[in-house]
Formats: structure tokens, C-alpha cells, sequence
């Protein structure tokens, strides 16, 4: 008998009327994924802080002019990465056997949480899209997802996945790489902090992100820039709005 079942074996004996709950053909397709992805990729991080103060103000500013078209914070999120995502097209790519598959498009899967699961839909071509469109887009996506409507044609052939954690309140986590994608974000809560600036100490809305690359593919410095224009991006957010 091995280690696992060795404390399975236990558990039962000091826990006498535990639940065994059968794994649905979700979570055993998100168990197999994951177990694939995490075995097979050798996966590096990168972590960059984001000031959020103006970007929340945008938001404030836009979501009071329309009361039927509301932006959140996520939405800025997808379009600030379409966007690295052209300056920095390695991390817009796919790692398939021999060869890497480069996008001209950003194709962004959302992780959605569901009820017994996770899923991934896709946003196509999201550098065309403004944040209101984006916002709109994703709204239907999640209510139907929800409902278990989507297609497989809105699941698959993303080109780089965000998953987003701050409206749980995390502060960081790690997220593993969605293949045949190799790269991946997590982004977390947005929270006052202390932080010195020209040598005073000020307060400012901090987000932390991470970047999880795989290293068969992109290497540090590309990871890094992609973070850098992803923060110039959400730092100065009127660069987001083409409307404007």
C-alpha cells in the first residue's frame, strides 16, 4: 500500500462518517489538464506591483456617465494585455511538439469559475475591441457559461489566459499555464499601501500580478517586458480608451 492510500486508510479511522463525493467529468477533465500541464511545463514566474489609483478613477468616471454600460476592473485588464500582447508576441504564442506557433491576434481565454469547476472561455481579437465592448463581451460570456451555454468554439484556441482572483480579495497567487498557451496571468486584489516615491513615503492602490511563463518558449526578459508594458498601460489608462 502506498504513502496516499497509507493516509487515506488513517483518516478513516480517526474520521468515521466522512463524504466521498464522486469526481464529475469536469473536474476530472480540470484534475487530468492541470496534473498535464503542471508535470510537462517547466513553468517560471514573474511579479510585478501595479499602481491602480488613476485607473480606478477612469473607472469611477466612466461607470458614472453610463449607467447602462459599467467597466470593471477586469475589463482594463483584458484590454492592457491585448495590447502588451502586440508589442510582445512570444508570450501571444503556442508550444506545440517542435515548434512555436506565434498569433497576430489576442485570442484571451477568462477563467470563470462555475458551479463544480472552472472554465476558460475565449475573447477574440480583443486589441480591437474598447473596454466597453470588452466588458459587454464578457458579461454574456460568463452569464452563459454559467448556464452551461457556451460553445466549444468559446472555449478553445485562446492565445493567452488571465485569471483573475481580486474580487476574492488574494492579495498573490500563482496560476498554472493553460496549454498549449505558454504563458499565463493571475492577477490579484488592488489595496492601499505605503510605497516611497521621489523619497516620500505616499499611499497609492496596489495590485500585484503574476506572470507565469513556460521556459520551453519565452525566456526571463521577455516575461519581464511583457510586464512592463502591461503596467505602462494600467498606469497611464487613457491609453486604453481609443475612443478618446
Amino acid at each position: 500500500m502506498d504513502t496516499v492510500a497509507n493516509d487515506i486508510a488513517d483518516a478513516l479511522e480517526v474520521n468515521s462518517s466522512p463524504e466521498r463525493i464522486p469526481l464529475s467529468p469536469l473536474r476530472k477533465a480540470i484534475a487530468a489538464r492541470m496534473t498535464e500541464a503542471k508535470q510537462s511545463i517547466p513553468h517560471f514566474r514573474v511579479v510585478a506591483d501595479i499602481e491602480m489609483d488613476e485607473l480606478l478613477r477612469l473607472r469611477r468616471k466612466m461607470n458614472a456617465q453610463s449607467a447602462e454600460s459599467k467597466v470593471s476592473v477586469n475589463d482594463f485588464i483584458v484590454k492592457a494585455c491585448a495590447l502588451a500582447l502586440g508589442e510582445w508576441p512570444a508570450i501571444n504564442s503556442h508550444f506545440c511538439d517542435n515548434e512555436i506557433v506565434q498569433f497576430a491576434q489576442a485570442d484571451v481565454s477568462i477563467v470563470v469559475s462555475i458551479d463544480g469547476g472552472l472554465t476558460i472561455p475565449v475573447l477574440r481579437k480583443a486589441e480591437t475591441k474598447t473596454v466597453q465592448e470588452i466588458a459587454r463581451e464578457l458579461a454574456s460570456l460568463a452569464s452563459r457559461a454559467a448556464r452551461g451555454q457556451l460553445k466549444m468554439s468559446e472555449i478553445s484556441g485562446g492565445s493567452f489566459t488571465i485569471s483573475n482572483m481580486g474580487m476574492y480579495g488574494v492579495d498573490q497567487f500563482d496560476a498554472i499555464i493553460n496549454p498549449p498557451q505558454v504563458a499565463i496571468l493571475a492577477a490579484a486584489r488592488a489595496k492601499k499601501k505605503v510605497i516611497v516615491v521621489d523619497n516620500e513615503a505616499v499611499i497609492r492602490t496596489v495590485m500585484r500580478v503574476t506572470l507565469s511563463v513556460d521556459h520551453r518558449a519565452v525566456d526571463g526578459a521577455i516575461g519581464a517586458g511583457f510586464l512592463t508594458s502591461l503596467s505602462a498601460y494600467l498606469e497611464h489608462p487613457e491609453s486604453l480608451l481609443s475612443e478618446l
